[in-house]
């Protein structure tokens, strides 16, 4: 899949501001952005719900709507309400009728974790339960391309973890998995890349680590005890600083250079080194507007 120069509009609003993003075959990727950013106008306009409004998006070679029709993609959207008075094994199976190739329903029940629900009513499934059966669904087709958005969200811990449990299942096949989430470390727990998306545009592009380390890999923080903060984010290794009450914290891209230079100027008191988070790097990278290249 491959967005070229894709710009969607909403009157004078640039939801989609020239997306250059390629997404290859058999990686697993996630989408991450705020509110607002264009995650779900990328996605439905790779699912071709929308037209762009200019530069194009393709999905094997041809545009969206062709692979839809194929049975190569297969979406779990965030809305949804379940049909009344049928079982999961008949939704199943009426959904694969519609493909040219589909999953058998006994492979989809298994994948998705649905293997004892065939028989129940969809609409008398618990929450987390009706979750594993919109997957079962968007695997009905036996999809390349299986697109999630903010597929746990509502979600209870053991739910969720037992969504991944099957997502990974899937992607294990070879296939292709696109999906966006809040929950930063289900990114950086299940995807091989990962790609923020801000003001429409991609921030950053690679693995959750890579991503880190562009960022500023580490964080270093200290008690101030008093001391003065001027001057700090100019020490060796420091790229950003941020003072809460009366503790520094400084990302770090040399943290031992960092360390030495504060125990020169003896402020070591409550120190402590951590690796960056992806939630770290998330908001450094949405909370201003550098885009950041070649951190793959």
């Amino acid at each position: 899949m491959a967005f070229s120069g894709t710009v969607r509009t909403y009157g004078a609003v640039r939801a989609v501001d020239g997306l250059d993003l390629e997404i290859r075959r058999g990686e697993t990727a996630a989408l991450l952005g705020r509110n607002g950013a264009g995650k779900s106008t990328t996605i439905s306009m790779l699912l071709g719900l929308l037209p762009p409004t200019s530069g194009t998006v393709r999905l094997f070679g041809g545009t969206p709507e062709e692979a839809v029709r194929a049975g190569k993609v297969g979406a779990m959207l965030q809305d949804g309400k379940p049909i009344p008075r049928v079982t999961v094994r008949e939704l199943l199976a009426f959904v694969a009728s519609t493909y040219p190739r589909p999953m058998a329903v006994r492979d989809a029940l298994e994948l998705a974790g649905l293997g004892e629900l065939g028989g129940r009513r969809v609409d008398r499934l618990s929450g987390g339960q009706a979750q594993r059966v919109r997957f079962a669904v968007a695997l009905a087709g036996n999809p390349e391309l299986l697109v999630l958005d903010e597929p746990t969200a509502a979600l209870d811990v053991e739910a969720r973890r037992a969504f991944w449990r099957s997502m990974r299942a899937y992607a294990r096949r070879g296939n292709t998995v696109l999906f966006s989430t809040h929950y930063l470390e289900e990114a950086d727990d299940n995807a091989d890349r990962i790609v923020v998306i801000d003001r429409g545009r991609v921030a950053a592009d690679g693995s959750g680590e890579a991503i880190k380390r562009a960022v500023g890999g580490t964080l270093v923080a200290f008690d101030l005890a008093g001391a003065p903060s001027e001057g700090l984010v100019e020490l060796p290794g420091v790229t950003s600083l941020e003072i809460r009450g009366d503790r520094a914290l400084l990302r770090c891209a040399d943290s031992d250079a960092t360390v030495l230079a504060l125990a020169e100027r003896g402020l070591v008191r409550g120190l402590s080194v951590t690796p960056a988070s992806l939630e770290d790097a998330f908001l450094s990278l949405t909370g201003a507007a550098t885009i950041l290249e070649g951190a793959r």
